[in-house]
């Protein structure tokens, strides 16, 4: 039985979620809505759906939603949809601030509907497969750089592109931000551009994380180091190398090697390896399946609270410094 979705937003990442509803058969793309009407109109031709005059039509004609409007918009939107019987998905980061995110817990509990918090970070391969030799996490470092685009310049960098990894590394270490250290600045827009944070754990972990979308490159890279191992995480080729100290000859320790996920094609290995996939399609054929089986989502909206409240840590530690500074 397919679930009718309507797709809130026809923004770039409205436009992806378009397009992967109709590859998957558990969704049927029932149609788009977005303020902007010849934009709705055009994602739905492109894709052979109905554009929504109205939020209230969209949700009508839908079981569940996905919401890729703006992020001072998630909350406004969300709980609308809830509030009409809907199960929704919203973009990260799920509000613009932690009250904004209690109204949509609140609004999902009240309405007895399903909230996920779109981290698709959570179903890149990669990850997956890094999550599955989890073993003590002592220190991370990650880089997330970009090259400098229009999109989504009403947040900063932080809630733009390092909330990814916060959410990664907060599931990974599971433990609770102690201390914050963090300093950004704005270069091509109002917002700050590029930054860097040091986070530390009430359990002794450590992580360094720099984010910037004024790069000259892309990169998306998360390295962590657990007892005897070094885990490398590329997000963008959804590689994940573990390296292990192993016993050599003569008593002498030895590094060993291993790849942890897969070609789509490549024969399947013993310990069942992940398969490289669009993390996107993966993120939304769960929460169909969460909308079917009524289970939680592995980003609920408590999740993604939780990487919204350490965000906004981080942009207050840099505000913060900035003012320390003078600048």
């Amino acid at each position: 039985m397919t679930i009718p979705v309507a797709v809130i937003g026809a923004g770039a990442f409205g436009r992806h979620h378009a397009r992967v509803f109709t590859e998957l058969p558990e969704a049927e793309l029932a149609g788009v809505y977005d303020v902007d009407g010849e934009r709705a109109r055009a994602v739905a031709q492109e894709f052979g759906c109905r554009a929504f005059s109205s939020l209230e039509e969209a949700a009508g004609a839908a079981r569940a939603a996905s919401v890729a409007v703006p992020t001072a918009a998630h909350a406004a939107v969300g709980c609308a949809l809830l509030e009409r019987g809907l199960d929704v998905l919203v973009e990260k980061p799920i509000a613009p601030s932690l009250a904004d995110a209690d109204r949509l817990i609140a609004a999902a509990c009240a309405a007895g509907r399903l909230l996920m918090a779109g981290h698709l970070e959570r179903f890149n391969p990669a990850v997956v497969a890094a999550r599955r030799i989890l073993t003590r996490p002592m220190f991370f470092e990650v880089h997330r750089l970009s090259v400098f685009t229009p999109r989504s310049l009403d947040v900063d960098v932080v809630l733009d592109l390092m909330i990814h990894d916060l959410d990664i590394v907060l599931d990974f270490s599971g433990a609770q931000v102690a201390e914050v250290r963090a300093a950004g600045l704005p270069i091509l827009s109002p917002k700050i551009d590029i930054a860097n944070v040091r986070l530390a754990f009430d359990n002794g972990c450590v992580a360094n994380f720099t984010a910037s979308r004024v790069s000259t490159e892309r990169v998306r890279k998360l390295r962590f180091f657990q007892p005897g191992q070094y885990i490398s995480i590329d997000y963008t080729r959804q590689d994940v190398m573990a390296f292990s100290v192993e016993s050599g000859g003569a008593g002498l320790p030895r590094i060993s090697r291993r790849q942890l996920v897969e070609e789509p094609g490549a024969p399947a290995q013993p310990g069942g390896a992940c398969r490289k996939e669009e993390p996107l399609r993966a993120e939304l054929r769960h929460f169909l399946e969460c909308v079917g089986t009524r289970q939680t989502p592995a980003v609920s909206g408590e999740q993604g609270r939780r990487a919204l409240a350490v965000a906004l840590e981080i942009v207050q530690a840099i505000d913060d410094h900035r003012r320390r500074l003078g600048v």
